[in-house]
């Protein structure tokens, strides 16, 4: 990261309520996000959103889920905390990582998705507010059926306005796969696995047009994909999510270059 920060734009999108089992079973049918490689097992620093997001906004992405410690080795840490860090760490000498690219030069956009973003009362305008720029409109959320398409059109109006020149932090929530989505089957009256696969299908889809608006900028761009947590649909008897549960904890990962 000491090499991509600085000579990279930076994207990274959460995957609200994704599970890892689901996002596994759609590898082959997510060629953009999964284009040169698969998911890798991670476990979320929390078990809901707005939890999740305060870690992920500190530097702490979602963990390897291995024992192996060479493997942890994080992208973005806190400067002059004490602690060792890895050599190819990024340090950021700021209260959160958003204001620490800003530091850098970089321009922070938001594009919201589930509720914590929409800014309508003040619990839900403290994830917006670390960035420079946030937005957020009744057609990005849960309830829209074509919600993807929608943010995504936001972001590409943005980047069309972004001069060449200017470093670039786009944060993108992705509600669509957030509950409900039995609406992404025919004739399904409940959310399930097979639900929220047909939601990450309809996710992967949209996010090519971004992904290929972001491929003609004058930089290359570094991409983190993740969900900030999973949910459950029965298990153990468990629904939802907020609980200390599997299904919950192990979210997908990938990292790349557009």
């Amino acid at each position: 990261m000491n090499q991509i920060v600085g000579s990279h734009d930076l994207v990274m999108i959460t995957l609200d309520t994704l599970r890892y089992d689901a996002a596994v079973l759609e590898e082959a049918n997510c060629p953009n996000l999964c284009q040169g490689g698969g998911w890798e097992k991670r476990h979320t620093p929390g078990s809901f959103t707005y939890a999740a997001h305060h870690a992920f906004f500190g530097g702490f992405l979602p963990t390897p889920a291995t024992t192996d410690k060479s493997q942890h080795v994080r992208l973005f840490h806190s400067a002059n905390t004490g602690l060792r860090t890895h050599p190819h760490t990024w340090l950021f000498d700021t209260p959160d990582l958003v204001s620490g690219l800003q530091a850098e030069g970089y321009r922070t956009i938001c594009i919201g998705g589930v509720i914590f973003f929409t800014k309508k009362v003040p619990l839900a305008k403290v994830l917006p507010g670390y960035f420079q720029e946030s937005y957020w409109r009744m057609t990005f959320g849960v309830t829209n059926p074509r919600s993807t398409e929608h943010q995504v059109n936001h972001a590409l109006k943005l980047l069309a306005k972004t001069p060449e020149h200017e470093r670039l932090f786009l944060f993108l929530n992705v509600s669509a796969i957030h509950g409900p989505n039995h609406y992404f089957v025919p004739g399904a009256k409940h959310d399930s696995v097979d639900t929220q696969r047909a939601a990450l299908r309809y996710v992967d889809g949209e996010l090519g047009r971004l992904f290929d608006a972001l491929k003609k900028r004058e930089r290359p761009v570094f991409c983190m994909a993740f969900s900030d947590h999973g949910t459950a649909y029965g298990e153990d008897g468990y629904e939802g999510h907020r609980l200390a549960h599997e299904v919950v904890w192990n979210v997908p990962y990938r990292e790349f270059i557009l």
